[in-house]
């Protein structure tokens, strides 16, 4: 039963509401940390990844995707403020009626804003490393990014929706786990699972993006087609919060809530 795992989803929604309630700039700030954190994953993914695509090996995108699992550990213990996984705790809060839906739109709203910033002060950090100056150090990365700013409209949004939907339960499942081990494990399972499949994740793709566009790149990366892929994915992505976790898993599990936690 996922009472109790909820329950936590629960507090751990209104901790962040009341840390947005005391300081809006302390809020923004975790979450530029989390897209911070994502950008670590996305450099050391492609970075690993890059050593195989450029001998044509079938292993380029299965280690990519293996490392990019420290992002999600940063995040967890981090404390790191990501909004794709506020899109399932905050929908569950208000459905439980402990925050209203004006502070739901809020919180995701200014989580959104504080991972743009943060991916763009994090790829304005590795601009200035001069990691991908040499001529082939980014191939990997380039031919992922303008594979992703290409793809059809449609195909991103429902990729947004199944990426999401296995972010959320990275974090939902091991929060019914004792051991940090554990944790690390499962969680490291299921963003290697959303990443080895091919579907989409807004933040991730943000960090992505920007990192790309300060580095040198084909024409064929260009800022529309950022936006062209944002907002079908971002969307997939609250639809995969919101919906396959927050609803679903409110519903299943109401009749086991006690009177006392029913909030309504």
């Amino acid at each position: 039963m996922e009472t109790k795992p909820l329950l936590e989803v629960e507090k751990l929604a209104l901790k962040k509401l009341n840390i947005f309630k005391q300081s809006l700039l302390r809020y923004i700030s975790r979450s530029i940390l989390a897209s911070m954190f994502i950008g670590f994953g996305v450099i050391v993914a492609f970075k690993t990844g890059n050593f195989f695509y450029l001998v044509h090996s079938p292993f380029a995108y299965p280690m990519a995707a293996l490392t990019f699992g420290a992002a999600i550990i940063l995040i967890a213990f981090g404390g790191g403020d990501l909004f794709t996984g506020n899109t399932f705790y905050y929908m569950h809060a208000a459905l439980r009626k402990k925050m209203n839906w004006s502070q739901v739109f809020k919180l995701l709203v200014f989580s959104y804003i504080g991972n743009i910033l943060g991916a763009i002060a994090f790829a304005f950090l590795i601009y200035t490393t001069g990691l991908f100056e040499q001529p082939d150090a980014s191939t990997f990365l380039m031919a992922v990014v303008e594979k992703k700013l290409h793809a059809p409209i449609l195909q991103l949004f429902f990729r947004g929706i199944l990426c999401n939907w296995l972010v959320c339960l990275a974090f939902f499942i091991p929060m019914s786990f004792k051991e940090s081990g554990a944790k690390m494990f499962s969680m490291m399972l299921f963003v290697f699972c959303f990443f080895i499949s091919g579907y989409e994740h807004s933040i991730a793709n943000m960090c992505s993006f920007a990192i790309a566009l300060v580095l040198h790149h084909p024409g064929a990366i260009s800022f529309y087609g950022v936006i062209r892929n944002l907002i079908p994915v971002t969307i997939g992505n609250l639809v995969g919060g919101e919906f396959m976790m927050g609803i679903m898993y409110f519903y299943a599990n109401k009749p086991f809530f006690s009177k006392d936690d029913q909030g309504e």
